[in-house]
């Protein structure tokens, strides 16, 4: 998994890249007089304030492990992003939707689109840049991990990154369609495609934000590992000498690169303390081995069913 200066990074190109083209949409807007130029001002400047929660939280998030908090910082990452999935919410789709149905109702006066037109162009180059970084980064952690992209991306416990690549890809399908609707306005005189254009960018971020929002949700509450992972880490214990059976596993991914295993091991029953506790620390060793992002083991050698008949 990234450590938090690939995140940071990555974070950062895009919170520059939606600063600049949020005030250059903006103006497009107001000189265009498109109601899809103007939500997609707000998609950008929600995306900015977005990347400045996801920087806060990749900040705190590296605070280190002490008294008060014995397992450290790394969930505030996701009460953060929780929040940057809410902004994006509230700050870019009920905008645009509120918007596009205001558009659709009232009408609209369009104006010259030509420089709406070069706004877009501009966003398009600058947030493909964006998108690429995010994506060039997925794609490194997904080849450490061995897992195909799209899945690593959906699953992945980075949610700053998966932010960055979703929004970023909602973007550019938000760009595209403001151009389709400016392009619909042109040929028909009707500010209808506008309208309909800023609805479905309301519509898109709506998506987004539900998405980020749940994967945060799942974290916070508490996700494991993926079943192929805890089967390897099943297979760990029980090639530890001594360690029988693995009577129940609980895996907890606490942030990017930290996870927690906890686990009950039935022993022979032959063996002695020193014994345990030898076979405990190769477990725990072959386990950060196998898995890097493993940084606590905590295992209870407990009587098998049998044992405690």
């Amino acid at each position: 998994m990234a450590d938090n200066g690939d995140s940071t990074f990555t974070v950062i190109v895009a919170a520059v890249a939606n600063l600049g083209i949020a005030v250059a949409k903006a103006v497009a807007g107001i000189v265009s007089g498109s109601s899809a130029m103007l939500s997609e001002a707000a998609h950008s400047v929600a995306d900015t304030v977005t990347e400045v929660m996801l920087l806060t939280a990749l900040k705190r998030s590296e605070k280190p492990a002490d008294e008060d908090h014995p397992v450290g910082h790394a969930g505030e990452r996701y009460v953060w992003a929780m929040l940057a999935a809410v902004a994006t919410f509230v700050g870019g789709a009920v905008f645009s939707i509120y918007d596009g149905v205001h558009t659709l109702v009232e009408g609209e006066e369009l104006g010259d689109p030509l420089v709406s037109y070069v706004v877009l162009a501009v966003a398009f180059v600058l947030e493909g840049f964006s998108l690429r970084t995010g994506v060039k980064q997925v794609k490194a952690e997904a080849e450490r991990m061995r897992a195909p992209f799209a899945d690593y991306l959906r699953l992945t416990p980075d949610t700053t990154v998966k932010a960055v690549v979703m929004e970023d890809s909602a973007a550019l399908a938000g760009l595209m369609l403001a151009a389709g609707g400016l392009l619909g306005g042109q040929i028909t005189g009707s500010g209808v495609w506008d309208g309909v254009a800023s609805l479905l960018i309301g519509c898109l971020l709506v998506y987004v934000a539900w998405v980020l929002g749940r994967a945060n949700a799942e974290l916070l509450i508490g996700r494991p590992l993926p079943p192929a992972l805890r089967a390897g880490v099943r297979e760990e214990l029980l090639a530890v000498p001594h360690m029988v059976d693995v009577l129940d596993l609980v895996t907890l991914i606490q942030g990017p690169g930290e996870v927690l295993v906890a686990a009950k091991i039935d022993f022979r029953d032959v063996v002695t303390a020193a014994e345990v506790e030898r076979a405990c620390e190769q477990a725990e060793a072959r386990l950060r081995a196998r898995f890097p992002s493993v940084r606590r083991v905590y295992l209870d050698p407990t009587p098998g069913p049998v044992d405690g008949a």
